[in-house]
Parts: structure tokens; sequence; C-alpha cells
């Protein structure tokens, strides 16, 4: 199941990638937060890329999620009691930072996997690709979210959280498919057409980084496979978006820029970074 899986996400990385091909635009797009604007007036959350109706329905993409007496369910059971044993541990720590997507802290998420350091005032269009694609490809999980309005495993199975203080939020809130996963699955497929040369890198660190919503508890193993999908197809569908596709030839002239001057992340901190996420590969399917 893990070879068919990881084959299904390697393919989809290379659809999306011969989508670099697409003539890019002359336009120029912002790289200001005031300018583009908040999705919800102070919520922190920018507009994404795409028009109301644009995004793709979840509900129609993904299919329904394991019932209770399946096999199916069992494994998603049996995959969250074995990633609860890291909580307490630097897995769990890294799942921590993983889980929070506010910026200027999230920009980092993928500094290591792109062996460049991503901020607002070194790459601009590098940070702002993130921050609008977050609210598309998370998004985009729901209507297929509300639908189902899946319990979370932590209400289940009564296990600890990374963020306990998110607790009594998400237990209201659907687990399938996963928001985290979506955007995290479409940071890495966008970011992969920017610095090709660290694909493989940067998928890794986009599937670690759906998967440490499975290590919080927040999120079944199901609930993450569905996420990736909605998250490649929200990429798919930016790829019409001339915005988008000017960011990312903005931002990959940004990566080639900061390697010439050196600004990389902190070596210890990605070292730090890649022993944590390596737990995880142990004990996942």
């Amino acid at each position: 199941m893990k070879r068919h899986a990881t084959w299904a996400l390697a393919c989809c990385a290379a659809l999306l990638g011969a989508c670099a091909s697409t003539p890019s635009t002359t336009a120029t797009p912002s790289v200001r937060a005031d300018e583009v604007g908040e999705y919800r007036a102070g919520s922190g959350l920018l507009k994404g890329y795409l028009a109301a109706g644009e995004a793709p329905d979840s509900l129609a993409l993904v299919p329904a999620p394991p019932a209770a007496d399946s096999p199916a369910y069992a494994a998603d059971v049996a995959t969250a009691r074995r990633l609860a044993a890291l909580v307490p541990g630097p897995r769990g720590a890294q799942a921590r930072k993983d889980a929070q997507l506010r910026f200027p802290d999230a920009a980092s998420t993928f500094s290591c996997a792109l062996g460049v350091r991503v901020s607002e005032a070194d790459t601009p269009h590098l940070n702002m690709l993130p921050r609008r694609t977050l609210t598309d490809a998370g998004l985009a999980t729901y209507k297929a979210k509300n639908h189902y309005n899946r319990t979370r495993p932590f209400v289940a199975l009564k296990h600890p959280t990374c963020t306990p203080d998110e607790e009594a939020k998400l237990s209201k809130d659907g687990s399938y498919p996963s928001g985290h996963a979506s955007l995290g699955w479409a940071w890495a497929l966008s970011l992969a057409e920017v610095a090709p040369e660290r694909a493989n890198e940067i998928l890794q660190r986009g599937r670690a980084f759906g998967q440490s919503r499975s290590v919080c508890g927040v999120h079944w193993q199901s609930d993450i496979q569905a996420g990736w999908l909605v998250g490649a197809a929200t990429v798919a569908r930016l790829h019409s978006n001339a915005d988008y596709r000017a960011q990312l030839a903005a931002a990959r002239n940004e990566v080639a820029k900061a390697r010439q001057a050196g600004t990389v992340p902190n070596a210890a901190d990605c070292s730090a970074e890649a022993a944590a996420l390596a737990e995880t590969s142990q004990l996942a399917p």
C-alpha cells in the first residue's frame, strides 16, 4: 500500500511539474500583504490566487472516509496508536512547529529542504507564494470536511495532542480530509517547481509536514492521504492563474540569487529537523 501511495504522489508531482512549461505572464504579483488583502478581516489569512468557485470540489474528488468496521479504519487506528508514542519527543516537537501556520514563522517550513533561508525581506516572492497557496489549498478541503464531519483521532482514542490549546476548536471541526496536509503538499509541489534541483528534499518535507498531523493525533492517516490529493488538485488548478505563475517565476529567480549570496538556513537547525523527521519513517505506513 505504501509503495502504491508513494508512486501515485510521485506521478502527481511529475505531472504538475510538466505544467511549469506554461507560458509565463508579464504581470508582477504583489509581495505586500496589504495589497493582497485578507481572506477575512482580522484573520491574518491572505486571499488566495483563486476566485470563489475556482477551487477543486473536494467532495467530488475524494472517496468517503473509511467506515468504522473496515480494514482501512483499523489501519488508521493502528497508525494513530504508533505515532502517539512520538508526541513527547523530537518528532512531536517538530509536529508542533508544523501545526503553526502564522507568518512569518511558517515561512521557514521548507527552508532546509530548499537550502535557502526564506523571509519576507530576503525572498519576498518565495515568502508570498506559500502564504497565498495556504488559503487556496486549505479552504479547498472544506466541502468534503463539512460533509463528512469525521471525528478526529484524539477524540475517538482519547490520545494527547501536540497542541492542547487547539483541542476544543478541533474537536468541533471535521477531520477528513486534512487541510494541513493539503496546503503542505501544495507548498511542496509549488516549491519543487521553484527549485527542481531540490525536488526530492522538498517533496519529502511536504510528505512529512502532512504526517505531522497524524503525529499530533488530530488527523487519521486516511485524512492525510485525502489531503494530499486535494492539494495536488489545487496546484493543478493554480497553474491556470497568471499571478500564481508569475509568482513562481519570481520566486525561482529569488532562489537563484539567494544561492549566489549564500543566504542559507542554519545548519544545526536543519540537522535537528532531519533527525526528528526520520523518526516518522520508522513508524508510519
